[in-house]
């Protein structure tokens, strides 16, 4: 089935076959995140990577199967990594890859960046948002783009750390610990299968996320204004905080099919960078809205 989320919807990207072991605990056909359309009838029937012309499995007619060609040649078949497929350990080094780039250029913007002058901290944090909308549209995969933009999100989530840990000390390792929970439980809770990403999962979360991001911005365009509805403090921030925190843990689920569902498909390996992103921008989310909802808990302090 295609997917959902904009950033593994592009052709090319992610889909579900049986090929090779994600996750192992859900084996239907899951979809994943955001704003797309289930691939059945599309231009490559379900699997971009089946290169039979005929439209049958590749076991049946077309292609011969690894396990074919083994088979007539008396050869072992062939693996995820002799045929140029995406794995599990592809996903881990690249995702590795990208949060380490995101943590050093926060570490640049605690220590380099004066308080006194945010603006570079702003410029990055919208360079970085166009650079995701252009990650997560473009066709292809981009590497160094992907770099770029954890590079750029870093340096603002490093400035914005600082500026709430002079305030409560503390702050932010107690906001990362707190988003690593997150990612372990969600990890946890899909891997045994007590969240099973179904249609009816992903429509009533992606309409609980598209309210919260309407709520949101409606809520910033009254503030600029002078008004403030207070969503981000008091019992309703708190709230607002925990949403929003749950809503990060959802789109981690979904990420987690995604990338299931890419190995199983037999993705290419360069794909793995596309997970990387996804789980980037799942993992910074959930860091935001514990870095408010802390504060907010906190107080005075």
């Amino acid at each position: 089935m295609r997917s959902r989320n904009p950033v593994f919807s592009r052709e090319g990207s992610f889909t579900r076959d049986d090929q090779h072991a994600g996750f192992g605990t859900q084996t239907a056909a899951q979809p994943g995140h955001a704003y797309g359309a289930p691939a059945a009838g599309g231009p490559y029937g379900g699997n971009p990577y089946d290169n039979n012309p005929y439209g049958g499995p590749a076991a049946e007619v077309g292609t011969p199967t690894d396990a074919q060609l083994a088979e007539m040649y008396g050869a072992p078949s062939a693996g995820p990594l002799q045929t140029g497929r995406m794995t599990m350990d592809d996903v881990v080094a690249r995702t590795a890859m990208t949060l380490l780039t995101l943590v050093a250029a926060g570490a640049v913007a605690w220590f380099a960046l004066p308080m006194d002058n945010f603006a570079p901290a702003i410029g990055a944090a919208l360079v970085a948002m166009v650079l995701g909308l252009v990650i997560s549209f473009k066709r292809s995969v981009n590497p160094g783009l992907i770099l770029a933009y954890a590079g750029l999100e870093g340096f603002f989530l490093g400035a914005i750390s600082k500026a709430f840990e002079m305030y409560k000390p503390g702050i932010a390792i107690q906001a990362v610990l707190g988003t690593a929970a997150v990612f372990a439980a969600t990890l946890i809770a899909y891997r045994s299968g007590r969240i099973r990403v179904t249609p009816r999962y992903t429509r009533i979360g992606i309409s609980i996320a598209l309210g919260f991001m309407i709520l949101m911005m409606v809520n910033l365009v009254a503030m600029v204004f002078g008004a403030d509805f207070g969503l981000r403090s008091g019992p309703l921030g708190i709230l607002v905080g925990l949403v929003g925190i749950a809503l990060g843990a959802f789109f981690l689920t979904l990420d987690y099919a995604e990338i299931e569902q890419g190995i199983r498909q037999g993705a290419p390996e360069k794909e793995a960078w596309r997970a990387a992103f996804g789980l980037t921008l799942s993992l910074v989310w959930i860091y935001l809205e514990m870095l408010r909802l802390i504060a907010i808990l906190r107080g005075d302090d």
